[in-house]
């Protein structure tokens, strides 16, 4: 009975997984052709590439992308991490009650985020722009830090903080030189998710840009309104290719902090 059920799951799966990567597949097939139609194949070419490149508009919208990213990342693991800290010094109801308020905005819908933050500009009077658009990354990237970096809080010998100040330490000197370092994988790991979850945030970045500021993933679907332009099969395959290699790399290093732990 087991290898039949085991033959089902396999089965199962393989599906699923043909589902979820073929039109992926046929859409990287097809930014190699040489032609514009997508039912007749004209021949191999990196035409579409170097249109990709001598492309302004998407040349700008990756430099938005990368800005965003980076610049979100950033402000996010650090805020990310001092949450993590101040939320892991709590004593056990508080902390339970931060732990469930930080991950409500990581199980909700990105368009009740992105309507959310929307909303709150408009009543602000805020002009949506590139630093709202930053602003709403941070805000949804904060709450994957820390749940990367609690795990480490929590491997941590939790008398360490206090040794290090008995010892003279100051608080900034001891956060700095006895905390940080035995957090740091959990905090580079924070990062990395942060960077690949700003990447390509389409939702989100949606309702909180204004039309004079667009991401890949904005200018993707403002393009893609248009008519499917062959440029838009390669700039998509660069971004899968370069986000499956950062996800990639963020799964391997928890892998191996579990292991660690």
């Amino acid at each position: 009975m087991r290898k039949p059920r085991l033959f089902f799951k396999k089965f199962y799966l393989a599906i699923i997984m043909l589902f979820l990567y073929i039109p992926i597949v046929v859409m990287i097939f097809q930014s190699f052709n040489a032609g514009k139609s997508r039912a007749k194949w004209e021949g191999f070419s990196f035409r579409w590439y170097a249109e990709l490149f001598r492309d302004r508009s998407i040349m700008q919208a990756l430099q938005v992308t990368i800005a965003v990213a980076v610049i979100a990342a950033i402000i996010a693991t650090i805020l990310g991490t001092l949450a993590a800290i101040g939320i892991y010094s709590m004593k056990k109801r508080p902390q339970s009650v931060m732990m469930t308020l930080t991950n409500i905005p990581m199980t909700m819908p990105d368009i009740v985020t992105g309507i959310s933050l929307m909303l709150l500009f408009l009543f602000t009077k805020v002009e949506r722009g590139l630093i709202t658009m930053i602003m709403a990354h941070i805000t949804f990237n904060t709450p994957y830090v820390i749940l990367s970096v609690m795990p480490k809080l929590k491997q941590m010998n939790k008398h360490s903080y206090e040794a290090a100040l008995d010892l003279g330490a100051t608080p900034g000197y001891a956060l700095t030189h006895v905390i940080i370092p035995e957090i740091r994988q959990g905090i580079i790991t924070g990062a990395m998710l942060a960077f690949t979850l700003s990447l390509d945030d389409f939702t989100i970045s949606y309702f909180t840009t204004s039309p004079m500021v667009q991401n890949l993933s904005t200018l993707i679907y403002s393009k893609a309104r248009i008519g499917i332009d062959p440029t838009l099969n390669a700039l998509s395959a660069l971004m899968f290719v370069a986000l499956l290699v950062l996800l990639i790399i963020v799964n391997r290093r928890t892998a191996d902090n579990s292991q660690k732990a």
